[in-house]
């Protein structure tokens, strides 16, 4: 089910199959090249003359700089405000089109699990896919993730 985030999410917000959107977000190419020499230093990510000869035919970003944008735009969208304690990791990261420059982006989040902690009574685990489409309602990104989530009264 197709749904906002609130003011707040904790353990107890989240149901298998719940659905949130986050986006749309573009990415230019100034901002692909200063990802891309900070963080990923690969031509295709860093120099369009380079990235035009390169089997890409042209510039992308980078697939960290993908992840981290479209994780910012969840966030800014108001995902773990409140309970969000961390996470042990992701899974299954994909990189599956490039993103390129004038590309606008949406999220889709996903959940797939959830489990409360059977040793630490104040939170619980949620599992969820991710997934970024590209304006042609293409998959571009996607992973899976574990978030740690605190309980609104501990057990």
């Amino acid at each position: 089910m197709k749904k906002s985030f609130g003011d707040e999410q904790y353990f107890e917000d989240f149901a298998v199959g719940d659905e949130f959107d986050a986006g749309p977000l573009s990415f230019t190419q100034e901002e692909i090249i200063a990802f891309g020499r900070q963080f990923d230093p690969q031509g295709f990510h860093t120099d369009p003359a380079f990235a035009r000869e390169h089997f890409y035919g042209g510039l992308i970003a980078s697939g960290w700089h993908v992840l981290a944008k479209t994780f910012r735009a969840l966030i800014d969208a108001g995902f773990l405000r409140g309970g969000g304690m961390g996470s042990p990791g992701i899974d299954e990261v994909r990189w599956k089109r490039p993103v390129r420059p004038g590309d606008e982006l949406r999220v889709v989040l996903r959940v797939t699990g959830i489990r409360p902690s059977t040793t630490r009574p104040d939170r619980g685990y949620v599992d969820f896919s991710f997934e970024a489409l590209n304006q042609h309602h293409e998959v571009v990104a996607a992973y899976r993730v574990m978030e740690i989530l605190r309980r609104r009264q501990p057990v």
